[in-house]
């Protein structure tokens, strides 16, 4: 090989070995061209036997982000030493989906085996629900791996509670590298789905000393609220309310235009009118759905991005629900020691 051949080859290598660190558009393109479409497939036929489908995986990729990062822990199953991110608070039993995940999963498995990760399958999901539910559309860059740990005290300590205030909601997301317009714009995401009325029961009974609702919620909507959630309801009392009571169906921007409403369901969503940053892009998402709806995309890729593995990090899971066979994850306790977490 000639000298100049062989330093074009060496660049050549380096800027492959660049590329395959990082997130690229069209990642399965040569090695599995239908990854994409067969993931819309499974969405859409199960979006057609129930639209709640699609908030639910909007959702769980957002829980599953803010915890290790994009790498599909929150789909591994909890083993008889471990309790997986899936059965922590945050998630069970509210979180849903994981069937349509699975099943994207075995068609992609069938014409590719053993080629796209967990955590991509989990991304393009989201997406397509974006899509079916609010004509969103955008491009997710993919080459995620899959990761091996799954820790439901991890999903208790990040993601975000729906009792926090504005600094708490700032802060949090500022922890996973977005930024508090980001924050506003995400939480769009809750202009579709429902929430059981544990998570807001703090806004309807003995809120304070001197009142039993929440001021900053509507009164006459309060009244609705407690006539649907007894005040002993719990995570797993099977009642639950519209996020958004305005369009509960379409992924829109009249979520903000319920906040201004006071309408705004949890303590997180009327968070977004208590400071004036928040409060003046809450106005601005209102005014413009075509903004918003441009921002929310860019916003969700940007969350994909967030702490993924790829190249040779993590693995490729034949299912989502357990790492392949043979396989131990390991997580870091900060004393130098891991501690094991079993997988089978």
């Amino acid at each position: 090989m000639s000298p100049p051949v062989k330093l074009f080859f060496l660049a050549f290598l380096a800027l492959l070995a660049e590329v395959h660190g990082q997130l690229q558009i069209g990642f399965y393109n040569q090695s599995c061209p239908t990854a994409e479409s067969l993931v819309q497939q499974a969405v859409a036929a199960a979006f057609a036997n129930n639209s709640g489908i699609a908030p639910g995986l909007i959702r769980m990729h957002f829980h599953d982000c803010f915890v290790r990062g994009c790498d599909a822990s929150v789909l591994l199953n909890s083993t008889a030493n471990n309790t997986a991110e899936r059965d922590a608070a945050p998630n069970n039993p509210s979180l849903r989906g994981f069937e349509v995940i699975d099943a994207a999963k075995s068609a992609v498995e069938a014409a590719c085996p053993q080629t796209v990760s967990c955590a991509d399958i989990l991304a393009f999901a989201a997406r397509d629900s974006a899509n079916l539910t609010g004509n969103i559309t955008y491009q997710v860059p993919s080459g995620r791996r899959d990761g091996t740990v799954s820790l439901a005290s991890e999903a208790l300590a990040n993601i975000p509670a729906p009792t926090f205030n504005a600094t708490q909601l700032i802060n949090s997301f500022a922890n996973k590298s977005l930024t508090a317009d980001e924050m506003v714009t995400l939480s769009g995401a809750h202009s579709i789905g429902i929430s059981h009325c544990a998570s807001f029961l703090n806004r309807i009974y003995n809120f304070s000393n001197t009142s039993d609702v929440d001021p900053t919620l509507s009164s006459a909507y309060a009244d609705l609220l407690k006539a649907k959630c007894p005040a002993n309801s719990t995570r797993f009392t099977p009642i639950t309310a519209s996020l958004d009571i305005i369009t509960p169906a379409v992924l829109d921007n009249m979520y903000y235009t319920g906040v201004q409403l006071t309408l705004g369901l949890l303590t997180s969503d009327q968070a977004l009118v208590t400071q004036a940053n928040l409060s003046a892009a809450v106005n601005n998402n209102a005014n413009n759905l075509t903004a918003w709806a441009s921002k929310f995309a860019l916003a969700m890729v940007k969350m994909g991005q967030i702490q993924v593995l790829t190249g040779t990090q993590g693995e490729i899971r034949t299912n989502c629900s357990v790492v392949n066979s043979g396989g131990l994850g390991y997580v870091g306790m900060g004393s130098g020691h891991p501690s094991e977490v079993a997988t089978s």
